[in-house]
């Protein structure tokens, strides 16, 4: 196992436990941090799935989720408040 895979990985579960609370929460991030934040993480994912980092493929694609989820809960936030 590679020890840049192992210290990219902890650092992809940081982040997404560091965004919990900000899912859980009312208050969200602007849609238009949330959306680039979610594919640049992808794409950083796909980065190193090409370097064969599996564990940091793993925890970088949750915390993309973790942000595009965010987006989903702004977006339909904004909905809301329209009506």
């Amino acid at each position: 196992m590679v020890w840049q895979d192992i210290v990219l990985s902890v650092g992809a579960w940081i982040f997404f436990i560091a965004l919990i609370p900000s899912i859980k929460s009312k208050d969200k991030p602007a849609l238009m941090t949330s959306l680039p934040t979610g594919t640049v993480l992808a794409v950083f994912a796909l980065v190193y799935a090409t370097l064969g980092l599996w564990l940091s493929i793993f925890s970088t694609i949750l915390t993309s989720a973790a942000w595009f989820t965010l987006a989903v809960q702004k977006y339909l936030q904004s909905k809301r408040r329209l009506k």
